[in-house]
């Protein structure tokens, strides 16, 4: 059975694991070892660790965190935060980081995209997209530094722009559904597919595994990737790791099955 990749999602913030609510109100989770640990158990597809202060402090990735984390790691590890140079790349494939991903880094200097596929191999350069609505159109612009800072580049022309210098991947993240459980915003993800083959990989606005059946039913192998239904439980908001078993996997892989018909 064709199956789509289901991601959980962590956010490091000062050292911990937390969850966020349109890129604010930060909630403590836990720890970062300790929730690779849970997941490990739980056989997840692939596993996002985003460090979100380290582009915003202007410092470079925690190289001692990251070594831990992928030594613990048994999923295949996307890291991202803080990485702004090719050697960088290399030095974190070299640990075991079996992707890279980059916002801010690749829309400043888009050529380090091309120096990393280089490097390290296009299968392992993600380029984020963290996208929100923005002015009284209300169009979707690509922002960094934790969504404070506009760019002026649509999703569609940056995503080009990352194929063609050879981007293995986009992770599209929307700031404006993110912790927000109302679904993903299924148009952003239409115009970014109607404009690239490359690989996506969608962020922002999961409330339920409904969601990501959803996302796989209208466009079939995709990277399903959530943070609050994977940590977080109930009206509450209570701290709990949690990951699909194999039967409600295989449902949502049934879902590009029944597309595909």
């Amino acid at each position: 059975m064709l199956r789509p990749r289901i991601i959980p999602v962590l956010l490091i913030h000062q050292g911990g694991v937390v969850k966020t609510r349109q890129f604010a109100d930060h909630k403590y989770v836990g720890d970062p070892l300790n929730a690779v640990k849970i997941f490990n158990e739980k056989e997840v597809d692939e596993l996002i660790v985003a460090d979100i202060d380290a582009t915003v402090s202007a410092r470079p990735p925690n190289v001692a965190l990251i070594r831990r984390l992928a030594a613990e790691c048994r999923m295949p590890l996307c890291y991202s935060g803080g990485v702004s140079t090719a050697e960088q790349f290399e030095e974190l494939v070299s640990l075991g980081v079996e992707k890279i991903a980059v916002g801010a880094a690749a829309v400043k200097r888009p050529q380090l995209i091309r120096e990393a596929a280089d490097r390290v191999g296009s299968q392992s350069v993600v380029a984020v997209m963290d996208v929100r609505r923005t002015g009284w159109r209300k169009t979707y612009e690509v922002c960094t530094h934790n969504g404070k800072v506009r760019t002026g580049r649509s999703p569609d022309d940056f995503a080009r722009e990352m194929e063609r210098l050879g981007v293995g991947e986009l992770l599209v993240n929307s700031i404006d559904r993110d912790g927000e459980g109302g679904g993903y915003d299924l148009d952003l993800v239409q115009s970014i597919r109607s404009c690239t083959n490359l690989p996506l990989s969608i962020l922002g606005g999961a409330g339920s595994l409904t969601d990501l059946e959803t996302l796989v039913e209208r466009f079939g192998i995709i990277g399903a990737a959530a943070g609050t239904i994977f940590v977080l439980k109930g009206k509450y908001r209570a701290v709990l790791l949690q990951y699909p078993d194999r039967t409600e996997k295989d449902r949502i892989g049934h879902r590009i099955t029944r597309a595909m018909a």
